[in-house]
């Protein structure tokens, strides 16, 4: 059986690709820090599904509980892999500001063990997160893989725009054929606390004030897990891997805007949120809107989940997962 392997697999991201990859009959290799970033326990959880799904499904999950910057690296060697989806990072924009370290140490030096690894296996489908908090403010709507994104506004976004020039070294000087996935706001069932979908239900259910930044003169490309992980697969059963580095956009392909994000959580959840109107956050991008057209010439994707069918399955989960 097909085998892949998947850094931060406890992550958001990574538990949906583990599964996804299961039930697709592959065998998964997970990697993760379990950092206390946030909860532990939500990351122990989602382990506990992927583990639960690959017993049902009669496949093989086992988790490395290791940093990227560790000597795990010897151990994973003994496997043999097709693909590697790299979804580890030290993740969130504000955080960066205050943390820098933080994200040169996993995001930029992280990065450079998975660079080396794949070049020493010789693993031929490789697919790594980039963001599309790279495109900054000077880029011009919808944002294109052809923007030069050379004025990150945060130092999240500049490491993430550093992996993408990281990759492109590599497969000059090494011929390494990579993606970068360029992500943008991803919502759904496990989601991270830390993100504004998350927020948001925990501020509806226990009475607490939201704050809206920007005064809510905002809007994003939100995309429903599903379609994120969807993206993902088929990028890595691809007939042919693009020879090169590329990068893609992974989205919804509307903006939508974030007070009608909050209505449909409101609806949702049958209860009007508290809402305090703020300015912007220093790093926060006004607008993100992405051109999808890349990854559906190479793979036919588009997302399929509309914002209200997608708020009703997380606000359902929500509320299961917190015993509500």
């Amino acid at each position: 059986m097909p085998r892949v392997l998947i850094t931060g697999a406890a992550g958001f991201i990574g538990m949906h690709a583990s599964i996804r990859f299961l039930e697709e009959g592959w065998d998964v290799v997970g990697l993760d820090n379990m950092n206390n970033y946030y909860s532990v326990g939500l990351k122990r959880d989602r382990l506990k599904e992927i583990t639960g799904k690959a017993t049902k499904l009669e496949r093989s999950f086992k988790i490395f509980e290791a940093d990227l910057n560790s000597d795990v690296w010897n151990e994973l060697e003994s496997y043999e892999f097709e693909a590697i989806v790299h979804l580890a990072a030290q993740a969130g924009v504000r955080y960066s500001i205050e943390n820098p370290d933080a994200y040169l140490e996993s995001n930029v030096l992280g990065f450079q063990k998975v660079l080396d690894f794949v070049k020493m296996t010789q693993i031929q489908r490789f697919v790594y997160a980039s963001s599309s908090s790279v495109y900054g403010t000077t880029s011009e709507q919808p944002f294109k893989e052809t923007e030069s994104c050379n004025n990150p506004e945060s130092y999240y976004a500049a490491t993430k725009k550093m992996n993408e020039l990281m990759a492109k070294s590599y497969f000059k000087v090494h011929e390494i054929s990579s993606i970068g996935l360029r992500f943008f706001t991803v919502y759904g069932p496990w989601g991270r606390p830390d993100m504004a979908p998350m927020l948001f239900a925990d501020a509806a259910f226990n009475n607490k004030v939201i704050k809206v930044f920007n005064y809510g003169n905002q809007s994003r490309d939100f995309t429903y897990i599903d379609d994120i992980v969807e993206g993902i697969f088929r990028l890595i059963k691809l007939e042919t891997f693009p020879t090169g580095a590329s990068v893609c956009n992974i989205g919804n392909g509307a903006p939508i805007k974030l007070l009608n994000f909050i209505m449909e959580i409101e609806k949702a959840t049958s209860i009007e949120l508290k809402k305090e109107l703020v300015e912007a956050q220093k790093g926060d991008v006004a607008h993100t809107y992405a051109d999808t057209s890349n990854i559906n010439e190479l793979t036919g994707y588009r997302a399929k989940t509309d914002l209200h069918q997608g708020v009703l399955l997380f606000i359902d989960w929500y509320k299961k997962y917190y015993k509500l």
